[in-house]
């Protein structure tokens, strides 16, 4: 059974919980690379596999960040470029908190909009997501806004940075007709840096899941400072860099051995540091004391990104902001995964046909937006969700339920979400809104992120 709790000042947005709407030698390599492309015992190579083997040809082992780039977003054969991918959902490789439950999106709004009525309810505000998916989430939250009196007339725009044309379609057609009906415009960028600053206008943005996906370097200390892990073919006899070191097992006297062949590609070490793994070395202070033989995953686009939101909250319209996706407050050294069908499989799987993820280190977004907004968090998707009221509004759409099977589902997505095993604690929300105006100081308290970081304090 399902508890109801929730915590709302009298301002309006309570009583819509109730609410029941639903919804490197070169001949040896060149010799490799035609045996290669001609198939091997680990099958058929993907259009991918072909660019990265051109690539090592041309100029050695690719980084983690650039495999990441052509798995995903190479423009003809890339993950998400791919008419042919489902992605999400059943049918696709995974499934997403939105395309669970619309209650998901629904207290996100419920967020947002709360920021806006604290903040500055008197202008007019935007939406903006960053991967939208099939538009599930935004699709929610423009629902909600459309039933709260307080948001009616004030949505301007909505913005979806989103580069994959196939995604674009699909998200198109979802919002087509919440865009026609409320009269505001519907507007893609490929980037973030192309939403124009509004200084009049307050700026709601999400992020679900989307810097998962954005690319990581992988760097391991050592002696030297600090070298990139880096990919090759696991069978060409012309690469001559070392493994990588096993933080289980370090012994710098012993000749570095070739881990067995389990696929075609392998991870090797740079032999000495380069100028990108230098600099995302020194990204984070954290890094500064970790002892050699530490391997972490640095994601520089994840920085950028980062700071892109706090560029466009911090304005003198202010704005708010939600960042939702599986991580930690700290480094990560090895939370690489493909996934194929709902399934986790070998990171090096058929890259192009899986998606790939790694966990997010949420300090160092926060690190790289501090002198812009003011952030917190993250805390966990379950407390998230408990105290915006979930329960309250599985509630309502319990009793409005027109079968057994409606009402199961609302109870299986509601419980999936906020599943102390699952979802609900793997998945971590970091709330982001503008400085408090004057001294630029950070803002007060945010709810329900203070509440519960007070309550984490106490229990300890």
């Amino acid at each position: 059974m399902l508890r109801f709790t929730t915590r709302y000042s009298s301002n309006g947005l309570s009583s819509w919980l109730r609410q029941p709407n639903c919804r490197h030698g070169l001949n040896a390599r060149t010799t490799l690379r035609v045996r290669m492309m001609s198939g091997d015992s680990y099958g058929a190579l993907t259009d991918v596999e072909k660019i990265m083997l051109d690539s090592v040809k041309a100029t050695g082992p690719i980084s983690f960040s650039t495999f990441m780039q052509l798995s995903l977003g190479h423009p003809t054969h890339g993950y998400y470029m791919k008419p042919e991918h489902p992605v999400f959902g059943t049918q696709g490789d995974f499934i997403t908190s939105p395309e669970i439950s619309q209650m998901f999106g629904e207290l996100v709004a419920l967020w947002m909009i709360k920021q806006w009525m604290d903040t500055n309810v008197e202008a007019s505000f935007r939406v903006v997501e960053l991967g939208p998916g099939r538009g599930t989430l935004m699709d929610d939250i423009l629902r909600v806004l459309k039933q709260l009196p307080a948001a009616l007339g004030k949505l301007k725009s909505i913005h979806l940075v989103e580069s994959s044309a196939t995604m674009r379609a699909l998200q198109e057609v979802k919002l087509r007709k919440a865009s026609q009906e409320g009269n505001f415009k519907m507007m893609w960028h490929d980037a973030i840096e192309e939403i124009e600053h509004e200084e009049d206008v307050f700026t709601m943005l999400v992020a679900h899941e989307f810097f998962d996906a954005l690319p990581v370097n992988v760097i391991e200390r050592t002696q030297q400072g600090w070298n990139d892990v880096l990919i090759a073919p696991s069978n060409d006899p012309s690469i001559k860099y070392t493994m990588p070191s096993l933080e289980s097992d370090q012994k710098s006297d012993s000749p570095p051995q070739l881990q067995p062949a389990f696929s075609r590609w392998t991870r090797v070490l740079s032999p000495t540091p380069t100028a990108s793994s230098t600099l995302l070395g020194l990204a984070s202070p954290r890094f500064f004391s970790l002892p050699v033989g530490t391997r972490i995953e640095v994601s520089r686009a994840s920085m950028n990104q980062a700071r892109g939101i706090g560029k466009l909250i911090g304005t003198k319209g202010g704005g708010c902001a939600l960042v939702v996706d599986y991580g930690a407050d700290k480094a990560f050294s090895d939370s690489l995964r493909a996934f194929k069908q709902h399934k986790i499989v070998d990171i090096f799987c058929s890259p192009g046909e899986c998606d790939i993820t790694a966990n997010v280190d949420f300090a160092l977004l926060k690190e790289s937006m501090a002198d812009l907004v003011s952030t917190h968090g993250p805390i966990s998707q379950r407390d998230f969700l408990m105290c915006m009221g979930i329960e309250i509004r599985a509630a309502a759409l319990l009793r409005s339920a027109s079968s057994l099977e409606r009402q199961k589902a609302i109870e299986d997505g509601a419980n999936r979400l906020i599943d102390p095993l699952g979802m609900g604690k793997q998945y971590k929300v970091l709330g982001i809104v503008a400085k408090s105006s004057g001294e630029g100081e950070d803002a007060g308290e945010v709810w329900p992120f203070s509440d519960i970081q007070v309550s984490a304090r106490q229990s300890i």
